[in-house]
């Protein structure tokens, strides 16, 4: 009995996966359905409905074109400039207003700053001031609808931005295409507020919507649960607002109502964040919590404090000129007075706040084959999805580190520590092979697949898209000296032990001098205070010199009969072995270790050593003279 129910749920469970349905698809499928049965009751009881619900439609349309023409603005600009004024929390919450106020969206805002945080290049208290900053950001749209948009024909306005706009959008410049559909969506934006407040006036001719005002604690709260349900179903907080400023300047709504309208679209902000996060890592969730918590506690502060609140707003209607009767204005100050309370009251608990969700929100256990960096949250977001990459690269090195020192008969933790790294100048105690290829299959290809896949579906374009190939180039650079160090490993485990004292050691020198590289290419990774740039420089230098067919040291061990022309043979292709790993990882480590934008590029270009300072570096530490120089090229 237990074997069939099991059964008939895993059936049902297979059945859903092949038709592509999740379990969040059955709500939604419903609330769409809702949605068109209340739209197709409202066209058919009043024509003048239609107006009001194209109005919201071209509203949200135009705010969509919005985002996709900022978006063409957003691969660098505001990246490069979100990164380096968000150091502080004030300065992360100054960045969230300024954006916001100037993109008019705090869901292209939030959808930026998740991407950032997942990607590793900003902390979650820097998030979090970037999401206060927004919701502050997000009350100026209210003030412009209700000062400008519903005082002035703005119609005639949205007509000449349409039409360049639009021609704009066929232009094959990215920056003017981009133009093209900032001018196209404000277009919409002030078409869809004309059309929503005609509709209300015409709308109001024939029904009066006021009669259905609820006055007291009771209509607060289900106006509230309205402006929330309607800040879900449109996506935008924006949009509610602009349809309830245009309902109360029509006099459909009553002031009171409307204020709690506000608050409701304040707290239905966050299911976009919400939906954001889906697809974002632990920071993502985190951050989306966050706003969660700040938006849910405004709201709950300004229906507490809701006759305070009023107050507040009479009296600074009165500071600011703002008359009686302007109750569209009185409103957009309300909405920014109760968020600001909300940001006074939050910004002194951040680190509080911090803490709290890295307690509760905990990652999920991943394997290490597991992407840690990259998501589908930022595929749009090429610089935020290029740094993460980068990062995940660093995690493969991470994953393909473990395996080469097992090769090298070297425990990976104390490697990466540098414990007894003068234990390497001697023969492992036990030697034996491990299997390279399990390994490969197990922890580095299936993350290796993921980021090229990752790769392929960024959106790129110029210098990102070289950034993309040598990122691609590096992963597989990290692949090659995995399957070099295997192709190693058959005389590692030959020689090491070998009775010949001569050959023994050229084996430990190999070992030594490949546990070193790795040991000093992982303190690049976890120490940005190295400069990356030497330190490569000094690797490389050691590279040459452990070339023993450019140092003569094979023909020297041939010569003087130390070891067999079989065994030499042997060397020769296990140096160049050893050549290709040092060359592929030094390789890989500049582009992975060292960010494409380095704030530090000038100085580390000032110190790039030359060949004759690198010469005089292996010349100094070995303490003999320096030898005309021989590349590795001409040898082999």
């Amino acid at each position: 009995m237990l074997r069939r129910s099991f059964q008939r749920w895993r059936n049902k469970v297979k059945k859903r996966i092949a038709t592509h349905q999740s379990p969040l698809q059955m709500p939604r499928n419903l609330l769409l359905a809702t949605v068109f049965a209340l739209l197709g009751y409202g066209f058919w009881v009043s024509p003048d409905f239609k107006e009001i619900a194209a109005g919201v439609a071209i509203f949200l349309f135009g705010m969509m074109s919005l985002e996709e023409g900022f978006k063409a603005f957003t691969g660098g600009t505001l990246e490069r400039l979100l990164q380096k004024t968000t150091d502080r929390l004030w300065k992360s919450f100054l960045f969230g207003v300024v954006s916001t106020t100037v993109m008019q969206s705090s869901s292209l805002v939030s959808v930026i700053t998740i991407s950032f945080l997942s990607a590793g290049l900003l902390g979650l208290a820097q998030g979090i001031g970037i999401i206060f900053g927004a919701n502050l950001g997000s009350t100026t749209g209210a003030w412009l609808v209700a000062g400008f948009g519903l005082k002035v024909d703005i119609a005639a306005y949205a007509m000449p931005m349409l039409v360049f706009g639009v021609i704009l959008m066929f232009n094959k410049s990215k920056a003017l295409k981009g133009l093209g559909y900032v001018l196209a969506g404000l277009g919409f934006l002030f078409l869809g507020i004309h059309y929503m407040k005609v509709g209300f006036e015409s709308f109001g001719q024939s029904i009066d919507l006021s009669e259905y005002a609820i006055p007291g604690l009771k209509g607060l709260l289900l106006f509230t649960l309205i402006g929330m349900f309607a800040t879900v179903v449109m996506q935008s907080s924006h949009a509610t607002m602009v349809l309830i400023i245009t309902a109360l300047a029509a006099q459909q709504i009553t002031y009171e109502n409307a204020l709690a309208l506000a608050i409701g679209a304040n707290v239905g902000t966050t299911i976009t964040a919400l939906i954001g996060s889906i697809s974002a890592n632990i920071e993502g969730k985190r951050l989306a919590a966050a706003h969660l918590v700040f938006n849910v506690t405004t709201g709950l502060v300004a229906l507490v404090f809701i006759g305070q609140f009023v107050a507040a707003v009479e009296t600074g209607s009165d500071w600011l000129g703002i008359a009686a009767d302007d109750h569209t204005l009185k409103l957009a100050l309300f909405h920014t007075l109760f968020n600001s309370a909300g940001i006074v009251l939050m910004i002194p608990l951040t680190n509080q706040l911090v803490r709290l969700l890295e307690t509760y929100l905990k990652p999920k256990p991943r394997t290490v084959s597991s992407p840690k960096y990259i998501n589908d949250s930022m595929i749009e977001m090429p610089d935020a999805a290029l740094e993460a990459t980068r990062k995940e690269i660093q995690h493969l090195f991470g994953n393909v580190f473990d395996v080469m020192a097992l090769v090298l008969h070297a425990d990976p933790i104390r490697l990466r520590k540098g414990e007894s790294l003068e234990l390497l100048a001697n023969p492992p105690e036990r030697v034996r092979a491990i299997d390279v290829d399990d390994y490969y299959q197990r922890r580095v290809k299936p993350l290796q697949g993921s980021i090229l896949d990752f790769l392929a579906r960024i959106q790129t374009d110029g210098e990102r898209t070289r950034q993309a190939f040598i990122l691609r180039a590096a992963s597989q650079e990290l692949i090659e000296a995995l399957k070099d160090i295997k192709h190693l490993q058959k005389n590692l485990v030959r020689f090491l032990n070998s009775p010949n004292p001569h050959l023994r050691n050229e084996y430990v020198a190999i070992r030594q001098h490949l546990a070193l590289l790795l040991h000093e290419l992982h303190k690049l990774s976890v120490d940005p205070q190295v400069n990356a740039t030497l330190t490569l420089d000094v690797l490389r230098a050691g590279m040459e010199a452990h070339d023993i067919v450019g140092n003569g040291t094979l023909d020297r061990l041939i010569r003087e009969k130390r070891i067999s022309p079989e065994t030499a043979t042997s060397l020769m292709n296990d140096n160049a072995y050893l050549y290709d790993i040092s060359s592929n990882l030094i390789a890989m480590a500049k582009v992975v270790f060292m960010p494409f934008e380095n704030v530090g590029h000038e100085i580390d270009r000032a110190l790039h050593l030359d060949k004759h300072e690198i010469a005089a570096l292996l010349a100094s530490s070995s303490g003999t003279e320096t030898k005309p120089e021989v590349t590795h090229n001409e040898t082999r």
